[in-house]
């Protein structure tokens, strides 16, 4: 069973970091690109950044070029989301996934982990 379960979201000041986590399952991590999306109240999920299989190219979306990091470790079947100098446009309900720009159909999506950047 295809599964993507994302943690570590929270609450946090502006200006402060969270590294959101995925635990990827039932598929093979590795011969994917994976990305991260998040998704606004009331707004369309969107594509935050994305990382290749060998981790090599690393694509973020232009609002966190600078304050984001995605990594990966494939052989932990895990992604993960570094952010550091978030805002509050930054929350959001944030989720993992194989990259939309690549794949023509994603897998199913997991709960997401919630972000809230608030003083």
């Amino acid at each position: 069973q295809v599964q993507h379960v994302e943690s570590r979201g929270g609450l946090v000041q502006p200006g402060g970091s969270l590294r959101l986590s995925c635990a990827a399952s039932g598929f093979a991590l590795s011969t994917y690109t994976m990305s991260w999306y998040r998704q606004h109240r009331g707004k369309e999920r969107e594509l935050v950044a994305s990382i290749s299989s060998g981790s090599i190219n690393k694509i973020y979306e232009d609002s966190v070029q600078g304050r984001f990091t995605i990594s990966r470790e494939n052989a932990a079947q895990m992604v993960y989301l570094q952010m550091t100098n978030l805002n509050a446009d930054d929350t959001a309900l944030y989720f993992c996934n194989i990259d939309s720009r690549t794949y023509g159909s994603l897998k199913p999506w997991g709960p997401g982990t919630q972000v809230i950047v608030s003083s």
